[in-house]
């Protein structure tokens, strides 16, 4: 069975609504992570979702964050935050159960500036979610991880290292987090099929950076063992960072062949 999982932070879902649509019609993933909603659950497009033949579960928050799972096949076990008792009103975590697999949208903070309370927010969060791993997912099962990380894991996922070494998306306390998310028991899909600088997810609105390849890798598909070794491909749909009002992120997406 193929099977297309990806990952895409769209900047408001209602602004996106149909670049979002044309590029389901076009790229036919299976299930969808979404990221960056932008609206609450009554404003989320479910019916015109729906009419393009996806299932959702969205966890929305007026204005802010906002995390979605789409999918061809019914979607089952829905829950949304971490459930970990901290009083933490923003929505960025979403899981379900869909083509058997466990699927997990996330959103991480972006931490604004290293240092700032915001920075800091963003380091607990990280560790409060490798918490949620233990206590909310099976790493012998077929698990998959989709989000905007605000994290670019190495050098080679940044295009001008220099600029960005000591900013949120690069800082060594992100990447030490991540990292500890992956020795959990996870694989990141990009890697398993590209060695070099790159591919890169999300440029920044500001100074022509798309034009002038200032790019990081910052959005991740990230499976578990028993499900990425099933993966065949995966790959940013950079065009979806061109045309008319786009998100200031590509769709990253990975290809499985699993074995039913």
């Amino acid at each position: 069975m193929a099977i297309k999982v990806a990952t895409w932070n769209v900047n408001s879902v209602k602004a996106r609504l149909e670049r979002l649509l044309v590029w389901l019609d076009k790229a036919e993933p299976d299930v969808v992570c979404l990221q960056e909603l932008k609206v609450t659950d009554e404003a989320f497009p479910a019916e015109a979702l729906a009419d393009a033949g996806y299932n959702a579960a969205a966890h929305g928050q007026r204005t802010y964050n906002g995390v979605a799972i789409l999918s061809r096949k019914e979607i089952s076990d829905i829950s949304s935050g971490m459930g970990d008792g901290v009083d933490d009103p923003q929505a960025r975590v979403i899981k379900a159960s869909t083509y058997g697999i466990d699927v997990v949208s996330v959103y991480v903070p972006n931490g604004r500036e290293v240092g700032s309370d915001k920075w800091e927010y963003k380091l607990d969060w990280l560790s409060r979610f490798r918490k949620y791993l233990d206590e909310n997912l099976t790493k012998n099962k077929r698990v998959a991880i989709g989000g905007d990380f605000n994290v670019a894991p190495e050098e080679r996922d940044v295009a001008n290292p220099d600029k960005w070494r000591e900013s949120v998306l690069c800082h060594e306390g992100g990447r030490e987090r991540l990292q500890s998310l992956i020795d959990w028991g996870l694989v990141d899909t990009i890697r398993m099929h590209h060695d070099g600088e790159g591919p890169f997810s999300w440029w920044d609105y500001r100074r022509l950076a798309f034009p002038k390849g200032d790019g990081l890798r910052i959005d991740h598909v990230l499976a578990t063992k028993k499900l990425a070794d099933t993966c065949v491909d995966a790959y940013v749909d950079r065009d979806e960072r061109k045309g008319k009002k786009p998100s200031d992120h590509a769709p990253v997406v990975a290809e499985f062949e699993i074995q039913e």
